[in-house]
């Protein structure tokens, strides 16, 4: 099943999900939020990576991105591997967090920090309407999961960017 989601073209738009291990339900404080968000603004600036649309949701994030410098897979294996750590330590050295001893027994093993669950799923977007599918997947996530109402309500989501409601925590691309 791996080989399915495996990236081909590195230079290619795809959509993307990282999945917390056990789907833990770490992005439900906002702390760690800001932690994934620095480091995909991180790989925005430094490592030229473009992102399209996405959303964290409490346990897994969507992206939809691109590597300018054809190098997906090595850029995403970077920031799962920066991300992983810096969201333990934080919710290691964070005093209200009041999960910690039950997210560090579920987030590591054998004294090894695992964050997130192997693989990435990527899918390459060939065709403006399966863009559109996968824009519209991202953003009903928090619908579907009885979050808000509306898409655009969302804080962590490019919803409201591409209504026209707000500005986003990232920068975005646009498709075609």
């Amino acid at each position: 099943m791996a080989y399915h989601y495996s990236i081909k073209d590195q230079g290619a738009v795809h959509f993307v999900t990282f999945t917390v291990r056990r789907w833990v339900d770490v992005f439900t404080r906002s702390a760690y939020c800001d932690i994934l968000i620095e480091s995909l603004k991180y790989c925005q600036d430094r490592k030229g990576l473009e992102i399209f649309a996405w959303v964290i949701m409490s346990n897994h994030a969507h992206l939809i991105l691109r590597a300018k410098d054809e190098n997906l897979s090595d850029n995403l294996r970077d920031l799962k591997k920066f991300t992983s750590k810096k969201i333990f330590n934080a919710i290691c050295e964070n005093p209200k967090e009041s999960r910690k001893q039950w997210l560090k027994m579920l987030l590591s093993y054998e004294d090894k920090i695992w964050f997130w669950e192997e693989g990435y799923h990527g899918e390459e977007i060939f065709t403006q309407e399966f863009f559109d599918q996968k824009v519209n997947y991202i953003h009903s996530n928090p619908v579907r999961a009885n979050i808000v109402e509306k898409e655009e309500e969302y804080l962590y989501s490019s919803a409201a960017d591409f209504y026209g409601v707000r500005k986003g925590y990232l920068d975005l691309c646009q498709f075609g």
